[in-house]
């Protein structure tokens, strides 16, 4: 038996670990921030020992990288199954432009783990990255934009960057809705006003 992303199912009682140990680092996030979580504290947090967690999650970056895949997921059942405009049923750029502020969102809520988790070189192959890239596309082409869309697509998600509205929002002081306001600006300059 297989997930749906080809790889094998997770026995029942493996999946409550995970479950706990991901429950354990959230809560650490929340309460100290990314940087501060180790591999101890959440073994000492989650009462098991400090080899499960390696074993489960491989390292620091792994554990970062099963906490942003969680909440990522979230994001995808969201846009791939909500209500409009995020959702199937608006405008393509209705819903470009409503993923871009749900991502800007998440990125706030998440956004040290997101830089944890992503400071991965492998990022831009992974599932959650490729799968998002293919949202954008999808609706880029369904919106008329000119160009190469796989380019356009990484171009438009490369502002979105945790580590990037990060360094706007708390160095260069600017506000989420400023960030927000002007990738939404760069998106209806790709998009023909036809589609508009």
């Amino acid at each position: 038996m297989t997930l749906a992303d080809g790889g094998p199912t997770e026995r029942a009682d493996a999946a409550r670990n995970r479950k706990l140990l991901l429950d354990a680092a959230a809560e650490l996030v929340r309460e100290f921030g990314a940087d501060a979580v180790t591999m101890d504290a959440v073994a000492k947090h989650a009462g098991v020992g400090k080899g499960t967690v390696f074993r489960r999650f491989g390292n620091r970056a792994g554990l970062m990288y099963a906490l942003l895949d969680e909440s990522d997921r979230n994001l995808q059942g969201a846009y791939m199954f909500g209500p409009p405009p995020l959702g199937p049923g608006a405008p393509p750029l209705d819903r470009l432009l409503a993923y871009g502020r749900a991502r800007l969102s998440f990125t706030e809520i998440e956004g040290d783990v997101l830089r944890a988790a992503t400071d991965r070189p492998e990022r831009f192959g992974n599932a959650p990255y490729q799968l998002t890239k293919t949202h954008v596309s999808i609706l880029l082409q369904q919106a008329g934009a000119p160009g190469e869309i796989s380019l356009l697509a990484d171009a438009l998600l490369a502002p979105l960057d945790a580590a990037l509205v990060l360094h706007q929002i708390r160095v260069l002081g600017f506000t989420l809705q400023q960030v927000g306001d002007n990738w939404e600006a760069l998106v209806r300059r790709v998009v023909p006003a036809t589609a508009q």
